[in-house]
């Protein structure tokens, strides 16, 4: 019971589309009850037909029963067929809130809290997680209580005629019920539960293979890897055959359960129309209407057999919505979000920060004044985009402060402080979307012409304006159909058209050559005017003019500023 408490969060996420889920819990209803009625009436007329043509009197009035079984035929195609198309649009639905709520706690993480898991672990949690939760309502809330309700119901029926019936109907169908629900999720708990733990670490150990292919050829480890995914794979495989297993004698026990109920009902049937308590075609209603039952209880089995990857996808979420940016210093009034006004002030008090067991900073302090420019050149390795990342608050130093226009940052809103900030990453990140898409997102209102003025501002108009399909045109994947100086020049419009006060370029130039870097530089150069700028770089000459130039030196605590 303590582990399917890790399903409350997302019950309470059901409860918002409870209106759609109702409907969708009659619908199944409505079906199952239609089969009942279906397979009962059609029982009854076919034996009292047969009796009938037996009788004296020869009559039967064909025209009520068989009106009834075209009713109860047509109505269980069309609830059919409305509930799988209702159910699976609202399972839809709710997968795609669950996903935007995922989503949303993972972007308001901060880069060294979401560093404590691959990339590829994260997205296996928005997608494979996510969808596993969707036997929630489809498998585990709504077909159990149909069930119920169809075998309660069922019993009363039978109860009118004959009351023995409804009674061994209950006793045997219940327990069974429970069986199919406790039995099964109990027996297939461990297997299924470690099954998506597995399912992960095959997608990582796939990834990983895909990712870093060209590495492990090299220190040929290429076969080393290979034995260690074919071992998750196998263990995957064993789980996937163990469960299919119990699945399969759960339904064996969940069958041989109605069989047995149906034949003590036949029995029971029998023993009273020998007595004269009901007739042949009710008795033969009775017995059909009871093998019509496995409809509602023979797939709880499988579901439940599965419970135990529901509640092990709730619990790895759970543990993911914990996660939180940690805050430090007291909270203050934060400034409207706009990417426009006054240049603003950026400083870095008594900084320290440790990734691992390096320490990058240790006490750095670095003044920026409003509208001025800094520049900060130094090795690979040596922290300098980690100057930017802690700019905009990218994760908080361990030690020391950064504050934003004298007020620290830690206190503002997120959102508030990256709309104030234009920042140009190493990678230049592009989306697998048309060139004015991937622009637009510096600023989603911009016009086709503003999108002209920046491209020819880095140097871009003419090469564009020879696209097949101009703005239009898609730049593929990463921007692979680009070369990595228009991607890096495409990224820089992009901050460009973002207009804001305080501007951090990463190696604004990389991949330039020397031509198009100078115009480049140039541009640059009345575009800053007037903002705060933070540059980062190899070298002095790869970046725009700036009014100081400082290099980060490798010291005893960290790098510091020489």
């Amino acid at each position: 019971m303590k582990a399917l408490m890790a399903l409350r969060p997302w019950l309470g996420v059901l409860t918002e589309r409870r209106g759609r889920l109702l409907l969708g819990a009659l619908l199944m209803l409505a079906t199952l009850l239609s089969a009942l009625g279906l397979l009962s009436l059609s029982g009854w007329f076919i034996t009292a037909t047969a009796v009938a043509a037996l009788s004296a009197s020869g009559y039967l009035d064909v025209f009520t029963p068989g009106g009834g079984i075209r009713l109860f035929a047509v109505s269980r195609t069309a609830s059919r067929y409305l509930e799988r198309l209702y159910n699976h649009d609202t399972i839809l639905r709710l997968l795609a809130d669950l996903r935007g709520r995922v989503f949303a706690g993972l972007v308001s993480l901060d880069a060294r809290t979401l560093s404590r898991v691959r990339a590829s672990q994260w997205l296996n949690r928005l997608t494979a997680d996510i969808d596993t939760l969707d036997n929630l309502y489809l498998r585990l809330l709504a077909p159990p209580l149909v069930a119920l309700v169809s075998v309660v119901a069922f019993a009363l029926f039978a109860f009118v005629f004959l009351p023995a019936a409804g009674i061994v109907l209950l006793a045997i169908l219940l327990p069974l019920g429970v069986f199919a629900m406790a039995g099964c999720a109990w027996w297939g708990w461990h297997a299924s539960h470690r099954r998506v733990e597995r399912q992960e670490r095959l997608r990582v150990r796939a990834i990983e293979q895909v990712e870093g292919l060209a590495e492990l050829t090299s220190y040929r480890a290429l076969a080393a890897h290979r034995e260690l995914w074919a071992r998750e794979e196998q263990g995957l495989v064993e789980d996937q055959r163990r469960l299919g297993r119990r699945t399969a004698a759960g339904n064996l026990v969940v069958t041989l359960g109605i069989q047995l109920a149906t034949l003590a009902v036949l029995l029971l049937g029998l023993t009273a129309l020998r007595e004269g308590q009901v007739s042949g075609p009710v008795m033969v209603m009775l017995a059909l209407g009871t093998l019509a039952v496995s409809e509602g209880l023979g797939n709880l089995p499988m579901a439940f057999t599965q419970l135990g990857a529901t509640v092990r996808a709730a619990e790895r979420l759970n543990a993911q919505a914990e996660l939180k940016t940690p805050l430090s210093g007291t909270p203050v009034e934060d400034e409207p979000s706009s990417s426009s006004g006054a240049a603003p002030s950026l400083v870095y008090r008594d900084v320290s920060v440790v990734h691992g067991e390096r320490a990058v900073f240790s006490g750095l302090d670095l003044a920026i004044d409003p509208g001025q420019r800094i520049g900060i050149i130094g090795a690979s390795g040596i922290g300098k985009s980690t100057l930017a990342q802690l700019a905009v608050r990218a994760f908080d130093p361990q030690g020391g402060c950064v504050e934003f226009n004298h007020q620290a940052i830690a206190g503002l809103a997120p959102d508030s402080l990256r709309a104030r900030i234009g920042y140009l990453t190493q990678r230049s990140e592009l989306f697998h979307d048309t060139l004015a898409v991937n622009l637009r997102m510096g600023d989603p209102d911009a016009s086709d012409a503003e999108l002209w003025d920046v491209l020819e501002r880095v140097e871009l108009k003419e090469w564009a304006e020879t696209l097949p399909e101009g703005l239009a045109t898609w730049v593929g994947e990463q921007g692979r159909q680009l070369s990595g100086g228009q991607a890096r020049r495409v990224a820089l419009a992009r901050v460009m058209l973002r207009n804001s006060p305080l501007v951090i370029l990463d190696e604004p130039l990389s991949g330039l050559d020397a031509d198009t870097a100078a115009a480049v530089k140039e541009t640059l150069d009345v575009w800053l005017a007037g903002r705060t700028v933070l540059l980062l770089g190899h070298d002095r000459q790869a970046l725009p003019a700036c009014d100081h130039c400082w290099r980060l030196m490798p010291g005893e605590q960290g790098s510091e500023l020489v």
